[in-house]
């Protein structure tokens, strides 16, 4: 194959370590006063946690603006890594997502144009930003950095696209089709192929809906690989005009948007809001799992998400891509309240969804950088608390959390809960499937960590060696103390354009005595893989490590030398 393995050793990390075996339970809450000004000065036994009505026994607490690791040496040439404090040193992080799976095109821009003023004018001093898009992937404009300048470059930069899946817009319904001066048997016709029309539609939002659903989760799971690995809270702004689930417990029997569609005054919902309350009920049985999912390791990573209505402040009048299937309607006004309960419907997803996660949403405001102000306001008002929930069966239901705080005129803001899913108890999980979506993130995966040297090519060769920081890496109870464990390695070389020019891969999996093992996370794994080196300028060398047991990864984009 090409490699060996044995121990090296292995620099002392400057933050803390995923510890893959532990079930601690890391929840971010925000403490205001009653005039939203932030509390500070709190201690552990200021704060009551409870999960599903029990109080627990809280094991860590960091409060705002805790001093932050100072920055590491720089690597030495041809050196890689995608270690924490390599990744998120200097605070907390934020992330500018800018949807346009979701958002229309006009509202794109609207968004765009919000967000430069933002950065112009309220941007502080080493607050740490990065700008990713969503189309039909997750993407990224400018990773992340505390350089205004860097950040106005990447907006400037970003082109508001065409939803792809929504360009073929079904076609208007005409009036004089219903004509009274037509006979009662081609009025009858003409309604039976009005509703055969309207039928059509709905199958087609839905199967739109279903696509956005599909690449909104695939976005989440590239969020929960990218910053999963990086200590401390992660806001996600996101720039959105709707989203097409919720992260909502199981135990809630119906969305806003099924209670919209099964309502009398139907007629007063355009037919995407329609459709997404037909899907909303059986999304739950297609899509159940991967949001449970999700939603598990977006907690995991501690992500919050702060949705921003990027259509800004409407009055229904606007004209919406679903106003082709409302045509037949002759009175605006009646068209602007179909807009609105559109409008109100998906406002409420979005105020869901930050309600999960311990976020807030900015929706029906002009100046959505305002928006985006409060994550900066929640940031100097962030603890976060780590507990060992005494129910040890992680059978991945939903448990919900609480929150007090034992001071008078305070408020608090925090995830609801947490889907209890143990990653090692997953089944049927597919390598391939993880490998190939992790493969399209542009910036590094970081739930396992490690170390890279990529040497310059010799004899047709490039020689690739990692250093995995163990203790991102889980593993098995064997006989005597022993511990077995079982990584995959990959590396990959692409052209500029993007085209595959050779691959390798390699594992270990193996078990190890205890006295190994213990040198294994004090020193590291080292494994080595060869691969060839096409000739051609400027191509770049994907590098990949999985952990078997739990699906988590760890990624990395180099050069080759």
């Amino acid at each position: 194959m090409g490699a060996w393995f044995q121990t090296a050793p292995m620099a002392d990390p400057s933050t803390p370590t995923i510890r893959v075996s532990t079930h601690l339970v890391l929840i971010d809450v925000v403490v205001t006063d009653k005039q939203g000004k932030p509390v500070t000065g709190l201690k552990a036994e200021d704060f009551s946690v409870q999960e599903k009505g029990k109080t627990q026994k809280i094991a860590l607490i960091e409060p705002p603006n805790s001093p932050t690791n100072l920055a590491p040496p720089p690597l030495g040439p041809g050196i890689y890594s995608n270690r924490p404090e390599f990744r998120g040193s200097g605070g907390p992080l934020t992330i500018l997502l800018l949807d346009g799976a979701n958002t229309p095109f006009r509202d794109q821009a609207y968004a765009r144009l919000q967000m430069l003023k933002y950065v112009m004018t309220q941007l502080k001093p080493g607050q740490r930003m990065g700008v990713f898009t969503l189309t039909n992937q997750l993407g990224v404009l400018q990773d992340f950095t505390s350089d205004p300048q860097i950040l106005l470059r990447a907006l400037q930069q970003y082109k508001p696209t065409e939803q792809e899946l929504a360009k073929g817009a079904a076609p208007p319904v005409s009036t004089s089709l219903g004509s009274p001066d037509l006979s009662p048997g081609a009025s009858m016709t003409i309604a039976t192929a009005n509703n055969a029309l309207r039928d059509f539609q709905n199958v087609q939002v839905a199967y739109m809906l279903d696509r956005r659903t599909e690449t909104t989760l695939l976005a989440l799971r590239s969020l929960a690989r990218i910053l999963g690995g990086i200590p401390g809270r992660k806001n996600v702004v996101w720039v959105t005009a709707g989203f097409p689930f919720s992260l909502v417990p199981e135990d809630r029997t119906i969305s806003e948007a099924e209670l919209a569609e099964s309502l009398p005054s139907i007629r007063q919902l355009g037919v995407g809001t329609r459709a997404a309350g037909s899907l909303a009920g059986t999304a739950r049985t297609q899509h159940a799992g991967e949001i449970r999912e999700a939603a598990a390791q977006l907690a995991s990573a501690q992500v919050v998400i702060y949705p921003v209505d990027a259509r800004g402040l409407a009055s229904g009048m606007e004209f919406t891509s679903d106003d082709s299937a409302n045509r037949q309607l002759d009175s605006m006004a009646e068209g602007a309240r179909i807009r609105m309960s559109d409008m109100a419907s998906s406002q409420e997803t979005m105020r869901e969804l930050a309600r999960e996660t311990g976020g807030k949403a900015y929706v029906n405001q002009n100046e959505i950088e305002d928006g985006v102000a409060l994550v900066d306001h929640d940031n100097a008002a962030s603890y976060t608390l780590g507990y060992y929930p005494e129910d040890k069966k992680w059978d991945g239901k939903y448990r919900s959390v609480k929150i007090k705080v034992s001071r008078d005129g305070v408020e608090t803001r925090h995830r609801r809960g947490y889907y209890a899913i143990d990653p090692v108890q997953l089944k049927d999980r597919k390598a391939e499937v993880d490998i190939a979506e992790a493969v399209r993130d542009r910036i590094p995966d970081t739930l396992v960590t490690f170390l890279a040297a990529v040497r310059p090519p010799e004899n047709g060769k490039i020689k690739v060696i990692f250093q995995v920081d163990a203790n991102t890496v889980s593993a098995e109870e064997a006989s005597g103390g022993a511990k077995k464990m079982s990584v995959d390695f990959y590396a990959t070389v692409f052209a500029p354009d993007g085209k595959v020019l050779s691959t390798k891969g390699t594992k270990v999996d193996q078990t190890f005595a205890s006295d190994v093992y213990q040198q294994i996370q004090q020193k590291g794994m080292q494994v080595g893989i060869e691969l060839e080196a096409p000739p051609g300028k400027g191509n770049e060398v994907r590098l990949m490590v999985r952990d078997n047991r739990t699906g988590f990864m760890g990624s990395l984009l180099a050069n080759v030398p």
